[in-house]
């Protein structure tokens, strides 16, 4: 997934995809919505390389049909700033585009309607069609999104986001596809703090392309 000149395009298009639609099981409605890490990361714990790419994720059809599966089970996508703007910059091109894939093109409806929200202090607005920015006091205003009705709030990629709430211990959840690659190094949301996070194994399956995509929740 590296591309230059022309390419550009589609390599914020690739990555976007990959962060977006490789998605594990994540419950529906309940009564207290959840908050859900989803991410990809490699046999040593990276979710992404030291370029910060993801070319090594091995996504094929099997997890496209993967994705399919849960896309209507999200209440509403979470992102930190790099990621929401690598989203912004790619998906709703898609939908003027006449050769974009039917799978594509029911993802880019569903992402310019869906509410998203945005966790980062340093970006001052949000121009994407039905999009929330929590720049202060970001446990309240998680906690006051749990408390309303609907499907859960699931966290994509965003490792930095990631890592702030998990701190403020507000993630419910982990689902972690967890592929057949030691990167060596790279972006981690669980390094840096030493400090344990025991976790209870949900459910787990495994891909034909040797990825396992395992289900956790905070061990109580």
């Amino acid at each position: 997934m590296v591309y230059n000149g022309r390419n550009s395009r589609m390599k914020r298009g690739s990555t976007a995809k990959k962060i977006e639609q490789n998605k594990c099981e994540i419950g529906g409605e309940t009564d207290m919505r959840k908050l859900v890490l989803f991410m990809h990361v490699s046999l040593d714990g990276y979710a992404s390389d030291s370029n910060g790419g993801l070319d090594w994720i091995p996504y094929d059809e099997e997890l496209e049909k993967y994705a399919e599966e849960v896309v209507a089970e999200v209440g509403a996508p979470v992102y930190g700033r790099t990621t929401y703007r690598m989203m912004e910059s790619y998906w709703p091109t898609e939908l003027d585009n006449p050769n974009a894939s039917k799978h594509d093109m029911e993802h880019a409806k569903w992402l310019q309607d869906v509410k998203k929200i945005v966790i980062s202090s340093t970006m001052d607005k949000v121009e994407w069609n039905n999009t929330m920015l929590i720049k202060d006091n970001i446990a309240e205003e998680i906690k006051v999104l749990k408390e309303q009705p609907g499907k859960n709030l699931v966290i994509f990629g965003s490792p930095g986001a990631a890592k702030t709430l998990l701190k403020l211990g507000l993630i419910d959840e982990f689902l972690l596809t967890i592929c057949p690659v030691v990167l060596g190094g790279g972006k981690s949301v669980f390094d840096g703090d030493g400090e344990k996070i025991r976790l209870k194994l949900l459910s787990s399956r495994t891909l034909k392309s040797g990825i396992i995509a395992a289900r956790y929740e905070l061990e109580k």
